[in-house]
């Protein structure tokens, strides 16, 4: 039904990721899919790497520990944007479509103030992409 599965990913908390990578792992394994991660950063240092090659290094550790963790395989596919606050959306759209994701697994909260006044990554996504999304809260 699914040939790949993809997962956004913000590096800075991954804690918060938990229950919608676990919900891809068990949705791989069902559909014998791989899992796309795909992480979004800027060229300026960050509070997660100096540089988008550190970032990209994380990523991929991120990546090899989920796949030893869950028995699937993740990939990490790093993307660079000048300005993520402005384009994260849109360079996540993107970047799964051009991997050939058929379904998203994304990771949500509890909506608050900011979600009446300004979309969520998650609404954005499952408002503005002909993929399957599976919100995970």
């Amino acid at each position: 039904m699914y040939s790949r599965i993809g997962v956004p990913v913000d590096l800075a908390h991954t804690d918060t990721l938990e229950k919608a990578i676990e919900s891809a792992a068990v949705l791989a394994r069902a559909f014998a899919a791989p899992i796309e991660l795909v992480a979004v950063t800027s060229p300026s240092p960050s509070e997660v790497a100096r540089d988008p090659h550190a970032f990209g290094e994380k990523l991929a550790a991120y990546a090899a520990e989920l796949s030893r963790r869950h028995g699937v395989r993740f990939t990490a596919h790093a993307r660079v944007c000048d300005d993520p606050t402005v384009a994260l959306d849109r360079t996540l759209f993107e970047a799964f479509h051009e991997l050939g994701v058929d379904l998203l697994v994304v990771a949500s909260h509890v909506p608050g103030v900011r979600e009446y006044v300004f979309s969520s990554n998650a609404g954005w996504l499952a408002s503005h992409t002909d993929l399957s999304v599976l919100v995970v809260r």
